[in-house]
């Protein structure tokens, strides 16, 4: 009787320490699981995304990557401008959006892709409801339409501006009286007189990109604007007339009365940035951020000071127009991950994320609040200025068809400005090119 009773309770303990073992381990497993300990390592949804990656871009990318650590990871396809013209890049992503690939998810287009691109990419109506889109600036969401659908969001507006070189030009004896016209809007006129005045020192006197490209066009629109010219009538293009005439006039006699070095006819913009500062010229047709490229390109000091940025020449009698630009976010049609790249969309335009692209990366915010933010444009004394350049920015026109129009134009524009063609004959043979439909090889 006395075995059966030690067997029984050698039995009993026996289950009573299994089972607290089991308890125990469970309850450990779970403790730990619950930590993620033993939880499969999670992969991350990777979205890729095409663009100019500059170190500011990248710098977004790593601190979205880390928020979203083992959930979004995002993969950036970098497409400089130093390598790709944004000709050139249009075409690469044309290209590779036909193929109907899922390897890109978002990417980033010229102002005046957008209409071009639509067919490509995903509305955004669902993502972005009106109280996201009434934070974004009129003058850069504007663009994002395409038939009434949110195509695009943009990621940072641009403008142009009249870059002057300060340091030189307090060197000469009427100094202020040139600075007070240069803040005020210099007349095309009065700048043609004073860079006549310059060329004695053997400097730059004016750069601007005239390469066969759309850099080229913008500073033929910024004059065509400037006079209330348009060239699109229905779905016909006029060049033939008095303002363009003028236009197009006005940048040969730049170059013929050597205001403006030959050189440029092969320059965009980065090789006139370069040139401007190398060669410490006096005026640059440029953008936002000239400061930002300098320090990443050139050296690290600060040039603010040195470089100021003002209205662009206007003809006289006429308002200055700047024109706008700025590159703006399209989702993929082919993506396989929307809604993780819309969440990075969203990222890419939270006010934290708006001010370091200004103050890393020099690329003027697209949100409103920003711009009425006085404890940041007092940390940024420059932006006040550019809130009143803005106030004279002009669209070049938000067509479908213009990237292929542009291409035309640029073409005959750059003939003129080489003297191959006569202004009226280069202005007439791109207007028969594009209104003639016929196929056009660079």
């Amino acid at each position: 009787m006395i075995e059966k009773l030690k067997k029984y309770f050698k039995t009993y303990y026996f289950y009573i320490a299994l089972i607290t073992i089991l308890a125990v381990a469970v309850l450990g497993f779970m403790f730990f699981w619950g930590n993620g300990l033993f939880q499969p390592v999670r992969i991350p949804e990777k979205i890729y995304y095409a663009d100019n990656i500059s170190p500011t871009h990248k710098f977004l990318i790593d601190k979205f990557n880390q928020l979203h650590k083992g959930k979004i990871e995002v993969i950036p396809i970098d497409l400089p401008f130093e390598k790709f013209s944004t000709n050139e890049r249009k075409e690469l992503l044309i290209r590779y959006l036909r193929s109907k690939s899922d390897k890109i998810d978002i990417f980033s287009v010229d102002q005046i892709w957008i209409p071009r691109f639509a067919k490509w990419t995903e509305p955004l109506n669902k993502f972005f409801i009106t109280p996201e889109r009434e934070k974004i600036l009129n003058e850069a969401i504007k663009a994002c339409y395409y038939k009434n659908d949110l195509v695009a969001m943009p990621l940072y507006f641009d403008i142009s501006f009249l870059y002057y070189n300060d340091e030189e030009l307090k060197k000469l004896p009427n100094y202020s009286n040139i600075k007070n016209e240069l803040e005020n809007g210099i007349t095309w006129e009065r700048f043609i007189e004073l860079g006549n005045e310059l060329k004695k020192y053997n400097k730059p006197v004016y750069l601007f990109p005239a390469d066969n490209y759309e850099g080229l066009m913008c500073s033929f629109f910024e004059l065509l604007e400037s006079q209330n010219a348009k060239i699109f009538e229905d779905d016909t293009v006029k060049l033939n007339t008095k303002e363009a005439i003028k236009s197009l006039q006005l940048l040969v006699n730049l170059l013929d009365s050597r205001l403006t070095p030959s050189e440029v006819l092969e320059f965009r913009e980065t090789e006139c940035y370069r040139k401007f500062v190398l060669e410490n010229g006096f005026f640059l047709r440029g953008w936002s951020g000239l400061d930002v490229w300098y320090k990443n390109n050139i050296d690290s000091q600060n040039i603010s000071d040195k470089y100021i940025p003002t209205f662009v020449p206007h003809l006289k009698g006429r308002n200055s127009t700047s024109i706008t630009g700025g590159w703006n976010l399209m989702l993929s049609k082919n993506s396989t991950k929307k809604s993780e790249a819309v969440e990075f969309i969203k990222f890419l335009l939270s006010e934290d994320s708006q001010k370091i692209l200004f103050e890393k990366g020099g690329y003027l915010p697209v949100i409103n609040k920003i711009y009425k933010d006085s404890i940041f444009i007092k940390k940024n004394p420059l932006f006040s200025k550019y809130k009143k350049i803005l106030n004279t920015a002009a669209y070049r026109p938000l067509l479908e068809k213009y990237t292929r129009v542009s291409d035309v134009i640029a073409f005959y524009l750059k003939e003129a400005l080489q003297k191959k063609l006569s202004v009226k004959e280069a202005l007439i043979s791109a207007q028969r090119t594009i209104n003639s439909k016929e196929i056009f090889f660079r």
